[in-house]
Formats: C-alpha cells, sequence, structure tokens
C-alpha cells in the first residue's frame, strides 16, 4: 500500500486513468464487434459503414495510448483489405 501523499496521489491517478482507458477499450471493441459482424454478414455496404465508423475509434484509441500507433494502422489496413474482398 502507498505510504507517502505523492504515492497515494499516484495510485488514484492510475485508478482514474485506468477506468478510462478501459470505456475507451471497450467502446473501441464494440465498433470492432460490430464491423465483424458486418463483414461476416458478407453485405458490403453494410461493412463499408462500419469501417467509416470503426476507424477513427481505432485511431483515437492509439492517440490516447489505448493502443500502439502501428498497431492501430495495422488493424485498420487488415480490416479495409477485408471488407474489400467482399463481393470480389
Amino acid at each position: 500500500m502507498a505510504n507517502t501523499a505523492s504515492a497515494k496521489k499516484a495510485a488514484r491517478v492510475i485508478a482514474r486513468r485506468t477506468s478510462v482507458n478501459q470505456a475507451r477499450r471497450s467502446r473501441m471493441r464494440t465498433f470492432l464487434r460490430k464491423l465483424e459482424d458486418a463483414i461476416a454478414s458478407g453485405d458490403k455496404t453494410a461493412a463499408s459503414a462500419a469501417l467509416q465508423a470503426a476507424q477513427p475509434e481505432i485511431m483515437r484509441a492509439a492517440q490516447k495510448g489505448v493502443l500502439h500507433k502501428n498497431t492501430a494502422s495495422r488493424k485498420v489496413s487488415r480490416l479495409a483489405t477485408r471488407v474489400a474482398k467482399i463481393g470480389a
């Protein structure tokens, strides 16, 4: 357990940041789940719309430090490729 005042404050800050990051991660995963469902259904227009909604969420997660920026870019790229292959 934290003993000093600064350590106690750091513990509070970490707890607050953890909850914010969990919410961001959950929100991103929700958008990804919707995109996966659209891809699985084979509906290209729905998948494209879901990708347009998911891409900013993924990049926002990277900007806020939930994901590494290269990981986010890789995810977006692979998802865009999967959407483009629908009906091709």
